[in-house]
């Protein structure tokens, strides 16, 4: 089984994903990519070249899992160590059609007068990474409440100046004050429609992913997911693994399983739009606090929904809250609009949610879990048919969620120590 998924799409999804963490820098990475893109052309750069660019200055801050992060980044000057750009990059590098781009993701905020001094540096950093560097500095200091971009050129122009050959590269600088005195660059680079402009400007390109291309590129989300607390860092393998084996013993095929466990990566992907410190709160959530939650499968579906080859992965990812009377979240489906997939998906993530561990509590025993599980089959709640599945095969499904979130913490402990933190 082929996927065929258009690479902007992807890009563009992946990009809308880093924006869920706080709306005060939405399309910040779309910015970046029309920025870098433009000062590409200007140049001369090759197609190949822009088009890089644009892929990495929509994937820039892959890595910036906080929101403290996200508003750090928010200054001009360097004044700490930009560890998101690392983060970013080992997580490009685990997909393969990112691979390229990892490197230039890597080093978007070394300053050239850095480049002077190392000449090992020099070595591994690309004009690439300085046109993104500059780019990524020019967004930032746009005033997003001031309705005329053109009163703020003169500044932002002058503020970059100063700090050529020092920051940035100076003939990167050179080209963007070429740019900065033509209007139509600044009109589109806040335009509502920035999306469409940069698929406009980027040829059409399919990446072709077969099953286990497509479990790479779930993986990649999982942890962008789950890596941003540490208790919940295994949580989407244990669905992932839950819902995959629940499908063959539903008599599923086996591309049909694998499917399964790319919907258990993807389902929770909404969580970045959630406050930590609602996610992480041990006690029973308010209203406001519980409505904030209900919003996460609503962005799970609205990310993914546009990679149309994945659309039934994607109906069981964002159908986890739902339940069979109607009054799940937050589409409301009734029974006959879940599927056999929708149906597993949603008892995978409770069974995972209530037998994995968390900071506040231990998981729950055989005997509790599935009295909790027959409670809300009695209810509609959920499908009795795969709760009956668990009560014949609980121990080798349990076995497989305990397996598969092993995994996963030997994953996160070996990124963690990638970057340098032991014991995390």
């Amino acid at each position: 089984m082929i996927f065929r998924i258009n690479e902007l799409d992807l890009v563009m999804a992946l990009s809308s994903v880093i924006d869920l963490i706080d709306e005060n820098v939405t399309d910040h990475h779309k910015r970046v990519a029309y920025i870098a893109f433009q000062i590409a052309k200007e140049m001369g750069l090759s197609d190949r070249e822009q088009r890089e660019l644009i892929l990495a200055g929509a994937l820039h801050d892959i890595g910036a899992l906080s929101l403290q992060e996200r508003i750090d980044l928010t200054r001009f000057e360097k004044s700490y160590d930009y560890i998101h750009a690392e983060i970013s990059y080992l997580f490009l590098k685990k997909f393969q059609p990112f691979y390229k781009v990892a490197d230039i993701v890597r080093y978007h905020h070394t300053y050239y007068v850095d480049l002077i001094k190392d000449s090992n540096l020099r070595q591994q950093v690309t004009i690439l990474s300085q046109i993104l560097h500059l780019a990524d500095r020019i967004e930032i200091l746009i005033n997003r409440s001031e309705q005329n971009i053109l009163n703020q050129v003169k500044a932002i122009t002058e503020k970059i100046n100063e700090n050529k050959g020092n920051m940035f590269h100076p003939e990167v600088v050179e080209v963007f004050q070429i740019l900065a005195k033509k209007e139509y660059f600044w009109f589109d680079l806040i335009s509502p429609f920035i999306e469409r402009i940069l698929s406009n400007h980027i040829r059409s390109t399919v990446v072709m992913l077969d099953l286990n291309g497509l479990l790479e590129l779930g993986k990649l989300f999982s942890q962008i997911i789950d890596f941003r607390i540490r208790f919940t860092s295994t949580h989407s393998s244990g669905v992932a693994a839950t819902a995959e084996m629940l499908a063959c013993l539903a008599g599923c095929t086996e591309e049909k399983c694998k499917m399964m466990r790319i919907a258990g990566y993807f389902h929770d992907l909404g969580k970045l739009a959630v406050p930590i410190e609602v996610l992480e709160k041990p006690g029973k959530l308010t209203e406001d606090e519980y409505n904030l939650v209900k919003q996460h499968v609503y962005y799970t579906k609205r990310v993914l929904e546009h990679m149309k080859d994945i659309e039934e992965i994607v109906h069981w990812a964002s159908s986890h809250h739902e339940r069979l009377d109607g009054k799940g979240y937050p589409f409301h489906y009734v029974a006959k609009e879940l599927t056999l997939g929708c149906r597993i998906m949603a008892v995978a993530d409770v069974f995972t949610a209530i037998t994995e561990d968390r900071p506040y509590r231990k998981g729950m025993d055989k005997e509790k879990a599935l009295s909790i599980l027959d409670d809300m089959a009695s209810k509609s709640m959920i499908d009795p048919h795969v709760v009956y599945l668990l009560h014949s095969y609980f121990d080798e499904v349990n076995l497989a969620r305990i397996e598969a979130q092993a995994q996963a913490e030997l994953e996160y402990e070996e990124f963690m120590n990638q970057l340098g933190y032991t014991g995390v």
